[in-house]
């Protein structure tokens, strides 16, 4: 693949993934009714909808800002939190609801990937 359409890549793929981290971020802050009802229904409580919300936020921005090492801690902090959430539904005995967020670890893997790919290609020039 060319260097520049895998940048291309890059960035379709981090901004479809930070779209749906910004929604979803921004429902929790606003603890919009179905962010309370999906922290209720797994047992948590309505504040974590602010630490997580808040937390996604500032990864959003680190995956938009040219700071390699913030980048690594966004994407593990988004694996962790998609993750959790994926494990937290199959525990509460929600089945098949906790494949829902594959397609979200899905695209932040092919960004991680890709970015990665991007920054071996910068070194090498």
């Amino acid at each position: 693949m060319k260097q520049k359409t895998t940048k291309i890549l890059y960035w379709v793929f981090t901004i479809l993934f930070c779209l749906g981290m910004l929604f979803s971020g921004f429902s929790q802050l606003l603890q919009v009714e179905s962010a309370q009802k999906a922290m209720t229904d797994l047992g948590y409580p309505l504040y974590l909808n602010y630490i997580l919300g808040f937390a996604k936020l500032l990864g959003v921005i680190a995956l938009l800002l040219p700071l390699r090492i913030l980048k690594e801690w966004a994407y593990a902090g988004f694996t962790f939190d998609i993750f959790g959430a994926g494990l937290s539904m199959f525990f509460n005995g929600q089945g098949l609801m906790a494949l829902s967020v594959l397609p979200f670890l899905i695209v932040m893997f092919i960004s991680y990937g890709l970015w990665k790919k991007v920054e071996r290609n910068k070194r090498m020039k």
